[in-house]
């Protein structure tokens, strides 16, 4: 569905996902409302004042050449009369700049202001309207592994070390020149802060995983691939062992945050409690194979294959309900030969599973900078709310919309998202960011995901490690 700039911009157009008709698409995945308010507030000039602008332009350099012509070549002057004029002609033509910018600046205004086009314009001729998302944080994570690092609810100080560390990732994209000094004080800093702090970063974790985490921290500060060994790369100036130390370091403080967040940091809502919750990580395992007897091909190279494993990690910190209902259901066995079905954007479990099998999990959305999550509520992304798991991560799963309420998400369908940042706004959010209950990413089997098409099955669905987060209520 294209806009047609005949129709009244102001229209609110909402295409949203849900179980029964689920269409993610480029063209049709769009939410947002059009506002000349907005508009003004954050863009430069629509279209159509370009034109405007452009042809007032040409009306100041017709009235101008006219002016002068008729000045230039009258008869009826004398030659003093002629010289006069050519004496002031430099105030005079700056005079009648002026008038024609202001001209200009007039029919800008106008046109920006009025709902409506100007009299005896054609519109037929400008191009579609265009959507643009605003958002006032451009490092938004761009993977799963990013973003999950992110979602953990852990120690102030594993915080501050993780942020320094995070920004060598956007620094390492600099070409040619790259900041190492830069690097080096913000490595340094969280060599700093994990020395000085090493008790208050190993007191956050439980007694029983205390020898775990201490390996753990020996082996971020002056292990290999630590902090120590990321500080030389980064004086030899050697960008891919910089990379690769960057993301060894990174893994250790993810695996110490995790130790250091055994379970949930806020209460559920009372109404809730008899759900089943996920109060940490888990991981599903995911096996496809292809429905039309054809193979997988791997992109690094190497033997087709008939089936294809994809790893997800669910993310209970951030989504305990939603992950809670999803990895009930893998247990169960509901996602066992289930088919899968393709659009442009993502990749949909069959939506005609018996809707009584899972919970009617309200629309669960974790705030970024918030404690909790929030519920039955979506985020605005035009006033810079954004969530801590993301849509617009390639891979990233999210529960569609319940058929009857969009307050609540479908109790067994879900997606797979596969962000394309040239659909997407200003800032490269999705025009759904905030609209659905993210619950986890994939992060094992990426590459197989464009190769999946309608028809293909989930052979099966198992959780492979975090089991015992899974809280489970009493039968019903």
């Amino acid at each position: 569905m294209f806009v047609n700039p005949r129709q009244n911009l102001q229209q609110s157009m909402a295409v949203s996902l849900s179980s029964s008709s689920l269409i993610i698409s480029p063209k049709l995945s769009i939410n947002v409302t059009f506002n000349p308010s907005v508009s003004r507030r954050h863009c430069r000039l629509s279209p159509r004042s370009m034109i405007l602008l452009t042809r007032s332009s040409s009306f100041q350099r017709k009235l101008n050449s006219c002016i002068f012509s008729k000045l230039e070549h009258s008869t009826e002057c004398s030659d003093q009369q002629k010289a006069i004029t050519r004496l002031y002609m430099p105030a005079l033509e700056r005079g009648v700049m002026r008038l024609g910018a202001t001209i200009s600046v007039i029919l800008v205004i106008i046109q920006l202001t009025l709902p409506v086009p100007l009299p005896g314009w054609d519109p037929s001729f400008l191009p579609p309207a265009k959507a643009v998302l605003y958002s006032p944080d451009t490092k938004v994570p761009r993977t799963g592994e990013l973003a999950l690092r992110k979602a953990i609810p852990a120690n102030t100080n594993m915080k501050s070390i993780q942020n320094s560390l995070e920004e060598l990732s956007y620094l390492l994209r600099i070409p040619q020149r790259k900041p190492y000094g830069t690097m080096e004080g913000n490595v340094k800093k969280a060599l700093k802060i994990a020395v000085d702090e090493k008790e208050s970063i190993l007191a956050s974790i439980p007694a029983d995983q205390k020898e775990n985490g201490l390996a753990i921290y020996a082996s971020l500060t002056d292990g290999k691939g630590g902090l120590q060994t990321l500080l030389g790369y980064i004086k030899d100036k050697d960008p891919d062992k910089v990379s690769v130390a960057l993301a060894s370091s990174l893994d250790s403080i993810a695996q110490l945050e995790l130790l250091q967040a055994p379970g949930l940091s806020f209460l559920l809502p009372a109404q809730y409690t008899n759900y089943p919750r996920l109060t940490g990580r888990a991981i599903v395992e995911l096996v496809v194979e292809k429905g039309d007897g054809s193979m997988f091909t791997p992109q690094s190279g190497g033997i087709p294959r008939k089936a294809a494993t994809i790893q997800v990690v669910l993310d209970g910190y951030s989504a305990p309900l939603t992950t809670g209902n999803f990895a009930k259901l893998v247990v169960d066995g509901a996602y066992d030969g289930m088919k899968l079905k393709c659009t442009d954007q993502a990749i949909l479990s069959d939506g005609g599973i018996d809707k009584s099998i899972g919970y009617r999990v309200p629309l669960e959305i974790m705030p970024s900078g918030q404690f909790e999550p929030l519920y039955k509520t979506t985020l605005s992304i035009q006033d810079g709310e954004l969530p801590v798991l993301p849509l617009s991560v390639y891979g990233a799963v999210a529960m569609a919309h319940d058929d009857v309420s969009e307050e609540y998400s479908s109790p067994n369908q879900f997606f797979f998202y596969l962000y394309d940042k040239s659909y997407s706004g200003l800032g490269g959010l999705s025009f759904d960011e905030g609209q659905f209950s993210v619950f986890g990413y994939t992060t094992i089997g990426r590459d197989v995901l464009p190769q999946i098409k309608t028809g293909d099955i989930v052979r099966s669905a198992k959780i492979v490690d975090g089991r015992d987060n899974l809280v489970l209520p009493a039968e019903r």
